[in-house]
């Protein structure tokens, strides 16, 4: 597929506080990308440097081939949707969508015209006469969709756009959203820290944190694959444990936990290798009798019922707390019980860990 914006080794300073971190990165024409991550994690500056409002203090982002270095907002193909909508009290809601139209003196027939496609496009024939505070919040953000899409422009930027609304109504709009763009094709950026709305709504997701792309791909490989720690508690729910390689294998790899040996899948790590392993909720077991390959005891903590599934809190010797999802209609084991735990070793995530780095680092010093 086509790329139509390139960012390459941008980073972006605020004074000492350096908020981009050498960020790489492509969208793909026509696609709904979503950057994702926490407060303060680069997102909406990276939104507002493709949007033209902060410049990259050092690198390079271009749109259909073209550097964008120095071009203002509306010297570019893209429009903005912000969280505030940013609506005109004052106007018509048809006269909101044609401002733009307006200002680039477009004829007053095709103005006609579009604002009615728009109107129809975001299910709003028969509002064109009202006030914003006519209207209700969905309402209003779909006006402001339909203003930034009148213009026809090749991306169509969007921060936190639904962090107004109340929950029901931003799970609907989501489904809105990923409907119009597929109608229209235009290429979506969507910036949001909410997990599941990511995950529901983009193609691929980028997901960043202190100013670095940690991971760029579809959901479901950020989810199954994270590529990272962060990644993998930021996405979803995740046990999260710690220790060394110590057996590599035709098939399996074992690591020694400080509880014992556990048993993962293959990949690419060295013997005496420092590692996190995630395994989601979903995907951990326990067992009141041993299980080859496993030695990872835990105490049951506490049932929680949450509907369709059923949430097993356990506690490490360590003191650390593991969860289980599981079908409500197994047996709950009383509060105590002592357990294994263990998991299909295809089922496990092993990534290296950033202690790796350290260990080695002061490894490489002892030698020296």
């Amino acid at each position: 597929m086509e790329d139509i914006i390139r960012i390459q080794d941008v980073c972006k300073d605020f004074g000492e506080n350096k908020v981009v971190k050498h960020l790489n990165m492509t969208v793909r024409k026509g696609e709904f990308l979503t950057l994702l991550g926490p407060s303060g994690c680069g997102k909406t500056t990276t939104l507002r440097m493709i949007a033209g409002f902060e410049q990259p203090t050092s690198g390079t982002i271009q749109i259909e081939e073209q550097d964008m270095k120095g071009r203002k907002p509306y010297q570019r193909e893209v429009n903005t949707v912000f969280q505030n909508y940013a609506l005109f009290p004052h106007m018509t809601i048809s006269e909101n969508i044609a401002f733009g139209l307006n200002l680039k003196k477009v004829k007053k027939e095709e103005i006609k015209k579009r604002v009615a496609e728009m109107l129809d496009l975001v299910q709003l024939m028969g509002y064109e006469n009202r006030k914003p505070d006519q209207l209700s919040g969905g309402q209003k953000q779909r006006v402001a969709i339909a203003r930034a899409l009148v213009n026809r422009p090749k991306v169509l930027l969007l921060d936190e756009p639904l962090g107004a609304l109340d929950l029901k109504l931003r799970k609907q709009m989501q489904f809105e959203l990923k409907r119009l763009q597929k109608k229209l094709g235009i290429t979506f950026v969507y910036v949001t820290h909410d997990q599941e709305e990511a995950l529901t709504m983009s193609d691929r997701i980028a997901v960043m944190s202190a100013g670095v792309l940690e991971q760029l791909d579809v959901p479901k490989e950020i989810y199954n694959h994270p590529a990272s720690k962060f990644v993998a508690d930021f996405i979803g729910e995740s046990n999260l444990f710690y220790g060394t390689v110590s057996r590599i294998q035709e098939d399996t790899v074992s690591v020694i936990l400080e509880t014992g040996m556990v048993s993962v899948g293959k990949s690419a790590v060295a013997s005496g290798e420092i590692v996190d392993i995630s395994v989601r909720p979903e995907n951990l077991k326990m067992s009141e009798t041993p299980i080859p390959g496993f030695d990872c005891p835990a105490v049951v903590k506490e049932y929680v019922f949450v509907g369709n599934i059923c949430k097993v809190m356990l506690t490490l010797p360590s003191g650390k707390e593991v969860r289980i999802n599981q079908s409500p209609k197994l047996p709950e084991l009383p509060a105590g019980t002592h357990v294994n735990l263990y998991w299909d070793i295809s089922d496990a995530v092993v990534m290296s860990s950033p202690d790796n780095h350290v260990y080695q680092a002061v490894e490489n010093a002892k030698l020296a």
